[in-house]
């Protein structure tokens, strides 16, 4: 069984969302950061990382007691490229790595097995895309020896340029599953959330 670890990025500034950060917001009574890591635990079978910046004494006590280590990205008001690099360098040992974002409660375990399977009855030495009617999805699926090339560009370090730059080491999955295209980035968004909750 190949090694799958987990890199989840959770060091945003969390703008859009107001006042709140939207990764200690409730999903379900839990912190959505908590209950991102839960979903990719059952789904994954190597350690979870997650890479911190804006309020992380905040994100790392809504974490505390799970199965995620958490690592501080100094450089987070730089964009999210600085946490995918700083969570590249900082990556658990295994086959691949999953890289997520911490404001996708709709993704379930189930979602992530389907994409780890694909990923691999496809060609397991190249990036995988979730995209579904032209729309790229996330988590992707970095094989490990791709990780230094990430990180080549200094003044582009991580997956958007280099995805589009090199798309002989990218294949897309075609997943339908709503969870990979939907994130939580504003209150609007959250309340859909929440109302979706109570009527399921």
């Amino acid at each position: 069984m190949a090694k799958v670890a987990t890199i989840l990025l959770a060091a945003g500034l969390s703008r859009r969302m107001g006042a709140r950060n939207k990764l200690l917001l409730p999903v379900n009574g839990t912190p959505m950061i908590r209950h991102m890591v839960n979903v990719y635990e059952k789904a994954t079978n190597c350690p979870i990382l997650v890479v911190t910046g804006h309020e992380h004494a905040k994100v790392e006590a809504a974490l505390k007691g799970s199965m995620a280590a958490t690592h501080f990205n100094p450089d987070y008001e730089l964009g999210q490229a600085t946490s995918v690099a700083c969570g590249l360098r900082n990556a658990p040992d295994a086959d691949m790595v999953l890289m997520g974002l911490g404001d996708q409660p709709l993704l379930t375990a189930a979602n992530l097995n389907t994409l780890i399977s694909a990923h691999e009855n496809a060609d397991a030495g190249r990036i995988s895309i979730p995209m579904h009617n032209g729309a790229r999805g996330n988590p992707i699926v970095i094989p490990a020896h791709l990780h230094a090339r990430l990180l080549e560009d200094p003044r582009a370090p991580g997956c958007k340029k280099f995805t589009r730059s090199h798309p002989d080491h990218v294949q897309f999955q075609n997943l339908t599953a709503r969870g990979f295209y939907t994130d939580i980035d504003t209150p609007e968004a959250y309340e859909n959330l929440v109302d979706l909750e109570e009527s399921s």
